[in-house]
């Protein structure tokens, strides 16, 4: 591409969007420059603290358990609430219990406070995706969603290099770094970043309860939708190993925590020259086989970890997941959005992010009882079974879908609606994947 051709791409990108994203889209970028806790807890517990790999993963998995606790909830907040509160509350209970964590000695009280630690972090997610589909026009979404998405990897590839190196001085520095820039976060949307829950216009109140009744029962029942979230979950769990498995076995191989952060931040740097480029050329493609082929490769992106020796193969297969990554992102989460009801975005969101924190939930004792029992080269088979089965799942469940273009959407469509193949180019999101704010 020519030097105008991309002035042109970067301008016809991140120009027209609201200045409230900005602002939000500054306060995730902060966040994840602040990343530690997640990344480098496995590391911090085997390697600084000497605790085995099964305490290492019920310790990520309690971290886990607190989001799938706080998934829900957070999710009837920001319907009820609002999405800023629910920012508010979540990012200053993040930064005030990773402070704590860091000076956390007894193995009870760490894995306590890691519970509260997960609670509290998880609970921003659905806040966030609900504001961003709010405050953003529908032809837009793709466009902001990928530019979040950015920031967010943008900052994690900063943070995972960074921290390497902070935690082979002090990873007590690191924790108190984190609750510093979670502060902050909280500072900016306090400042800067209005309500923008969806009111009810005065011709909709004899209407009420038929278009803004949305309860959790409501998101149950959605079949399609909840199908979404199993598969979710299924890829989820596989994407967790790179900050569950990974790190383990690296350890386990005598690489350093800096050799970790150098393979892992490589993830971020992808997405970061990658993820816009690719959205717009995703944006016309077949759904259903981007799910299916990104799907295959999360499976076997791991699945070679198990040939890995060096920094550099473990690098490569990073790569070869975070395509995966990549291309799931978009279209995946552009299925959110088009089930989801503006006056149940927040439930709708939180349900969705439920699946990546129950997938955080169930990674680590996987990972830590496989490494455990049988092997690293066993977990990365798992993976490659599991994203095998995934692509299977996505291949019946879009096998129902039209193809794209053949209906046209503007915006989210009901509880339990259609779905057009149309709508994943025009609106689709990006995660949320564990880095998901």
């Amino acid at each position: 591409m020519s030097v105008a051709g991309l002035r042109r791409a970067t301008r016809e990108t991140v120009s027209g969007l609201p200045r409230e994203f900005w602002w939000l889209w500054t306060s995730t970028l902060v966040n994840r420059l602040g990343g530690f806790v997640a990344t480098f807890m496995a590391l911090y517990l085997t390697m600084e603290r000497g605790y085995s790999a099964s305490y290492a993963g019920l310790v990520a998995a309690l971290h886990g358990l607190g989001g799938v606790v706080s998934s829900l909830g957070a999710g009837v907040m920001t319907d009820r609430l609002g999405r800023r509160p629910t920012m508010l509350v979540a990012q200053v209970s993040t930064a005030v219990s990773v402070a704590v964590l860091g000076f956390m000695v007894h193995p009870v009280a760490i894995a306590g406070v890691a519970f509260v630690v997960g609670m509290a972090s998880n609970a921003s997610r659905p806040a966030v995706q609900a504001m961003i589909a709010d405050i953003v026009p529908a032809q837009d979404r793709v466009r902001a969603f990928s530019l979040n998405y950015w920031a967010i990897n943008l900052g994690f590839a900063v943070s995972s290099a960074g921290a390497g190196f902070i935690a082979e001085y002090s990873y007590r520095a690191g924790f108190l770094g984190e609750a510093l820039m979670t502060l902050f976060c909280a500072v900016v949307v306090f400042m800067k970043v209005p309500e923008s829950r969806p009111q009810k216009s005065p011709g909709a109140v004899a209407n009420a309860s038929a278009a803004d009744d949305v309860r959790l029962t409501t998101v149950l029942r959605d079949g399609r939708f909840m199908a979404v979230v199993g598969l979710s979950f299924v890829v989820a769990l596989i994407f967790q190993q790179g900050y569950v498995g990974l790190p383990v076995a690296m350890g386990a191989d005598g690489f350093s925590s800096s050799d970790f952060g150098t393979a892992i931040a490589v993830n971020g740097v992808l997405i970061v020259a990658l993820q816009i480029p690719v959205t717009r050329f995703i944006r016309s493609r077949d759904p259903r086989r981007l799910l299916v082929v990104s799907a295959l490769l999360a499976g076997y992106g791991f699945g070679l970890t198990a040939f890995a020796g060096s920094v550099a193969l473990y690098t490569l297969t990073v790569c070869v997941w975070t395509v995966a990554e990549i291309v799931n992102a978009p279209v995946q989460n552009g299925l959110v959005v088009q089930l989801s009801p503006a006056h149940g975005r927040g439930r709708y969101q939180g349900m969705f992010t439920l699946s990546w924190a129950a997938a955080a939930l169930v990674a680590p004792l996987m990972s830590g009882a496989v490494i455990d029992h049988f092997g690293a080269e066993w977990l990365w088979g798992a993976c490659a079974v599991l994203g095998t089965a995934a692509a299977f799942g996505y291949g019946l469940l879009m096998r129902g879908l039209p193809q794209p273009g053949a209906a046209a959407e503007s915006g989210p469509v009901e509880a339990g609606g259609p779905v057009a193949g149309a709508g994943l180019g025009a609106d689709a999101v990006g995660p949320a994947a564990e880095r998901a704010v």
